[in-house]
């Protein structure tokens, strides 16, 4: 046997011919998976010293694993002290009591009592057992055994990573949000008559203090900035998403639908120079841009986890009020696309630091959902639909696209329908969703398809991958309404 092969000792009571087989059985089964078993029916002849092999169980450097195998009889002897089990109780517990690393001890479940409870003795009452008691999760915590064995668990913490930034800044900045938030979030929660009212109290003093993100003076490079400014509003980005999620499961009113979009339309302000100021460039406003596209993507994605089909439909079918400001000479009213706008700093970061990525965009997307609360699936989801909705938008009013999926670049790894064209597939949920893309039925996709064909409409693409021709299979189109 390698010098590889773990050694486990294992403790148990001679209480049963039954039991006694049950114990071997087990021994067996752990020697066939590379484990090397000291059990005394193997490894205690005639004439030795019974003793000095139980001691060995923590006195044998080489023995790191000890397994105490419980039934009715042995929790009985150990608790009073009696017999052979007695003795290795009385070994065992000042190994377990004394030792910080507790790990070399573990009681095997082979029986529970009368009441279901599993036979554990009183010394080892708070600590995780292995349960083999049950035939029909043998096979799963048998698995447990040899991992805990092999010390290769299931479930292994990963590397720790850096502070974010926006700890570690002495200086980040307040949004000043979070006594509002949690008030709206209660009244929205408990049905409370002020709900609306502290729901635009939230929102007005986001909308208010937002300007404290502003990039003035930038020291270094604009870029380097601009990460760290939107890296700084990640939990302001966490608040508002718990907003959100919350405004979908407990108001989804058409009160509320008004209060988003008017909460939406207050932030475009901050993507442009206003007017009758000094011309800036366009990328001073680079990280506004991708904090409210980001905002917008989560508060539809928040809408469609909860099936809030009218509030999405509203708030893309709504447009948006423009004050006049130095890139529209008059005000103006603007669809839901003014939530996508182009970053050059990002792609002037991606050249100067030569980190040949796709879309950086895209990137920060993707690491962003990780604490986000909803997976990133159900964002490039939501990217889709705005897609294709903007899409059917330019075909119905003969206008130019502007919706660009930045999240889609990652599609390429799902291959299938996504969940929300999958569910309907049944006629009665493609009634409910036909709301957000303002059709009929499901043969008005055909002037979509038709059009990408014709080229009268681009297909995204980067780089080497493109969705071509992922839209129909994205939105399952062949199985779309085919089921009651």
């Amino acid at each position: 046997m390698s010098q590889d092969n773990p050694k486990l000792f294992i403790s148990y009571c001679w209480s049963s011919e039954e039991h006694e087989q049950w114990v071997l059985d087990l021994a067996t089964e752990l020697r066939e998976a590379g484990i090397d078993v000291f059990l005394d029916k193997w490894d205690l002849k005639e004439g030795q010293d019974a003793l000095k092999f139980m001691e060995k169980m923590v006195t044998d450097p080489k023995i790191k694993k000890v397994a105490i195998i419980c039934d009715h009889t042995y929790v009985e002897k150990a608790d009073k002290r009696t017999g052979g089990v007695g003795t290795e109780t009385q070994i065992i517990s000042p190994e377990i009591y004394a030792k910080e690393d507790q790990n070399k001890f573990v009681v095997i479940v082979a029986e529970r009592d009368e009441n279901g409870k599993a036979c554990l003795p009183t010394y080892y009452k708070s600590r995780i057992f292995i349960d083999l008691s049950e035939s029909d999760s043998y096979a799963t915590n048998f698995e447990k055994l040899l991992r805990w064995i092999y010390d290769k668990p299931l479930y292994q913490k990963p590397e720790i990573g850096k502070i974010p930034e926006f700890l570690s800044e002495t200086n980040s900045i307040k949004l000043g949000t979070s006594v509002k938030c949690k008030r709206a979030l209660d009244a929205i929660r408990n049905n409370k008559g002020y709900a609306n009212g502290a729901l635009d109290e939230y929102f007005q003093t986001f909308v208010e203090n937002l300007e404290k993100f502003r990039i003035s003076n930038a020291e270094g490079e604009f870029d380097d900035e601009v990460i760290k400014n939107i890296d700084n509003f990640l939990p302001y980005r966490n608040e508002s998403i718990t907003i959100f999620l919350t405004v979908a499961q407990y108001r989804n009113i058409p009160e509320t639908w008004q209060q988003l979009h008017k909460f939406f339309e207050n932030l475009i302000p901050y993507m442009y120079s206003p007017e009758r100021t000094i011309a800036r460039k366009k990328t001073d406003f680079d990280n506004f841009r991708f904090i409210i596209h980001e905002l917008f993507l989560y508060a539809i994605s928040s809408l469609l986890k909860y099936e809030c089909f009218d509030a999405v439909a509203y708030l893309i079918r709504q447009h948006y009020f423009v004050e006049k400001n130095n890139e529209y000479n008059r005000n103006i009213m603007k669809p839901f696309t003014i939530f996508f706008q182009y970053m050059s700093s990002l792609d002037r970061r991606n050249e100067r630091l030569k980190l040949g990525r796709t879309s950086l965009r895209a990137d920060l997307l993707k690491q962003r959902s990780e604490t986000s609360g909803i997976k990133f699936m159900q964002l490039m989801q939501s990217d889709f639909i705005l897609f294709i909705r903007d899409c059917l938008d330019a075909i119905k009013y003969q206008q130019h696209q502007f919706w660009w999926p930045t999240t889609l670049l990652y599609i390429e790894r799902h291959n299938g329908t996504l969940e929300i064209f999958a569910r309907a597939q049944s006629k009665e949920y493609f009634s409910k969703i036909n709301c957000i893309f303002d059709i009929g039925e499901k043969k008005d996709f055909i002037l979509l398809f038709e059009a990408f064909k014709k080229e009268e409409l681009t297909i995204p693409s980067w780089g080497f991958f493109s969705l071509k021709p992922n839209p129909e299979i994205l939105l399952g189109f062949e199985k779309l309404a085919t089921r009651p």
